[in-house]
């Protein structure tokens, strides 16, 4: 076996199936056969699109995808923290056979690094390395997909500095808010204030958290916040991407407050007005999680995942076996997909 699947963006736009090369490992590297990995309603759209930061035109044709899980299947001479049979996140593919790297995670096979990497044999450490976790064996391989967008959001909430009693503003109530939202609530934030334009998913940030929850296209809902925080709220969270969120965040900050911007917006530009910001406020972009943030995030939430305070399946709501991945995406581009998107893989 020298060739395997993986999925394409070519330089259209457009998504295909292609056989590639298996990728290479080294000494201090890994081989992993992927059983699952989590379609990103924001990276892998945007990389679609051909609209995310620093993918140009000549990174395409590249490899999709980086929230995969796998199985080692072999591992090199100077690996130590992975065994044959070990259940992994993150493994990446690519770039490959002149396939730039999207991460390449949705393929048959992908590699991790030993974070007790060989830095004279092979240089700098990879990143990649300490978010590329052993998982429990009783952890389920499909919905453990999900896990890495857990740890990227209590990353990022760390990074942010939000706290406990600390008022927070969500917009965004699709699977990455839903999961800010939980992880606030389990961290002692309040209020915790949801804003979406679906009513449907204001239900479900209230089941996860949220004290309050309005319809962002209400024409009130600004008066109705500073009802709940006459001052103001001390944190708004943009959770969808979109730069737009900015200004409507301005009238929502109490004075020091503080704008979190997660995840690359499609517009790398914009005219900010702040004239209904208070005279001090900060505007802070989470761009690009870091994996060894994420690593050390990686114990919290598998300790909430085993007290049962989280269930992986409350931000689950499609399944796509491999072999049907093109029709999983398509159902995305129509925004058929609920929450968080699954493709799996043949153990």
């Amino acid at each position: 076996m020298d060739k395997m699947k993986t999925l394409i963006v070519e330089k259209d736009g457009s998504l295909a199936v292609k056989e590639v090369s298996l990728p290479e490992y080294n000494d201090c590297q890994a081989l992993v056969k992927t059983l699952s990995c989590g379609v990103c309603n924001g990276t892998d759209a945007k990389l679609i699109h051909r609209n995310f930061k620093n993918f140009g035109p000549d990174m395409y044709p590249l490899m999709l995808g980086h929230e995969a899980v796998g199985r080692v299947i072999a591992v090199g001479k100077k690996v130590s923290s992975f065994k044959v049979g070990d259940l992994v996140l993150l493994p990446f593919a690519g770039p490959i056979d002149g396939y730039a790297c999207g991460w390449g995670s949705f393929s048959e096979y992908g590699v991790v690094c030993d974070p007790k990497w060989d830095e004279t044999a092979y240089g700098p450490t990879p990143e990649c390395a300490f978010g590329q976790t052993v998982l429990p064996e009783d952890c389920d391989p499909v919905d453990a997909a999900m896990i890495i967008t857990l740890r990227e959001v209590l990353s990022s909430i760390k990074r942010f500095g939000i706290k406990a009693n600390d008022s927070v503003a969500v917009f965004g109530c699709g699977p990455v808010g839903l999961t800010f939202i939980k992880f606030l609530s389990l961290l002692g934030a309040h209020p915790i204030i949801a804003l979406d334009i679906i009513d449907e998913k204001l239900e479900d940030a209230k089941k996860n958290g949220a004290d309050f929850a309005f319809n962002s296209k209400d024409p009130h809902y600004k008066e109705k916040i500073r009802e709940i925080c006459p001052e103001g709220v001390k944190f708004v969270l943009d959770a969808v991407g979109v730069s737009a969120i900015i200004n409507m965040a301005m009238p929502l900050l109490y004075d020091q407050g503080k704008i979190c911007c997660y995840g690359i917006s499609p517009n790398l530009s914009m005219e900010i007005n702040w004239a209904e910001a208070p005279y001090n406020w900060q505007l802070q972009f989470q761009q690009f999680p870091s994996k060894v943030e994420e690593g050390e995030a990686h114990n919290q939430v598998m300790n909430w995942l085993k007290a049962g305070v989280i269930d992986l399946k409350d931000y689950i709501s499609d399944y796509f076996d491999f072999n049907d991945i093109l029709a999983a995406f398509e159902k995305l581009e129509k925004k058929q997909i609920a929450k968080k998107c699954i493709i799996r893989y043949e153990d």
